[in-house]
């Protein structure tokens, strides 16, 4: 009876060889060491056939099951990772196509001495004059010329606009002295006797350099009607404008423009009934604060940090397929074994 039971034994083994199902070195080879050995341990008694086959259909259902557990759980992170690599894409491209603003302020000591166009029409300049530190003397013969000491020029040109009809502008020289809160006091008259509204309009360019060095002032003054927003102030009151420069760097072109803060003061007339028939501007030019704003659009979507996350979740796919690949394989081999153990038993007890 032994012998015939080692026999049987030693063929099994043989059957296993010739088979060649044994299992490559993997992560599974502690599992099939452990069903392997228990193989032999059967025999053809009736205690080998009623007691040890259940107990091992029983481990190889667990195990069975907890490897179906496995490739679940790593089918679940596996989309979990395809659905990161897809966001991770998404915001990169988003963040390429939106840049954020960033706005940096500059100090300075002195600005470039801005162009002030002014658009007087019917009016008349009486006067221009520089003043410091926020200081305007009162107001002596209003109404009549003064001395000034304003640079200006006169540029006649078409308008780019209203079928390009024909304009005056009137284009001084603007402040530059910001620490010594240097300021331009200006006074216009109008004949207000055909009108019920009277207003002057003005445009401010970033330097009055450009005209003077420009060869066609015609086309540079209808380029900047063309290119910056227009203000009015109105008669019988003294303007003050609080001028801020802002630069501004797109994605094709650099841009610059002011901006402004306006107060109006309603100006007290006590000239003669008969000479007030002629109405009187007031403007005030001066810069807001030393500092020059600039604001730049940054592209924060990094491209180096997305390929590293793009990289790392190839990985985790490439290690999830692997994982999933050799657990199928296994399965299959398992069920193979299983069924061929079960084919030698009932030979067995035939």
């Amino acid at each position: 009876m032994l012998r015939k039971e080692k026999s049987h034994t030693y063929k099994e083994f043989s059957d296993n060889e010739e088979d060649g199902s044994s299992q490559p070195p993997g992560i599974f080879d502690d599992d099939s060491k452990e069903i392997d050995d228990e193989e032999p341990k059967q025999g053809n008694g009736s205690e080998a056939s009623g007691s040890s086959p259940p107990r091992k259909f029983s481990k190889a259902c667990v195990k069975n099951f907890l490897t179906v557990v496995l490739i679940t759980i790593y089918v679940v992170l596996t989309a979990i990772a395809a659905f990161l690599a897809y966001q991770t894409i998404k915001d990169f491209m988003e963040k390429l196509n939106n840049p954020v603003m960033s706005v940096i302020y500059k100090e300075v000591e002195t600005f470039s001495p801005p162009g002030i166009a002014l658009f007087p029409g019917d009016a008349h300049l009486l006067s221009c004059k520089h003043h410091y530190h926020e200081f305007i003397p009162p107001l002596v013969n209003p109404g009549q010329p003064q001395e000034g000491d304003c640079e200006f020029q006169e540029v006649t040109y078409n308008g780019p606009f209203r079928n390009q009809t024909q304009k005056m502008a009137l284009v001084v020289r603007g402040p530059s002295d910001v620490r010594n809160k240097e300021l331009i006091f200006m006074q216009f008259s109008q004949n207000e006797t055909q009108q019920d509204f009277s207003a002057i309009s003005y445009m401010l360019f970033a330097r009055y350099s450009d005209l003077i060095d420009s060869a066609n002032r015609t086309k540079f003054m209808r380029d900047c009607e063309r290119n910056y927003s227009m203000w009015t102030f109105s008669g019988g009151f003294r303007t003050r404008v609080k001028m801020s420069l802002v630069r501004t760097s797109g994605r094709t072109h650099d841009g610059t423009e002011f901006r402004q803060e306006s107060s109006v003061v309603k100006f007290n007339d006590k000239r003669p009934e008969q000479e007030r028939t002629n109405e009187l501007f007031f403007a005030v030019f001066e810069w807001r604060d030393p500092f020059i704003q600039e604001i730049k659009l940054i592209v924060t979507a990094n491209a180096w940090s997305a390929l590293a996350i793009l990289c790392g979740v190839f990985m985790a796919l490439f290690k999830a397929a692997n994982f999933a690949k050799l657990s199928v394989q296994w399965i299959i081999r398992m069920r193979k074994r299983h069924l061929r153990n079960k084919a030698r038993e009932l030979n067995q007890i035939n």
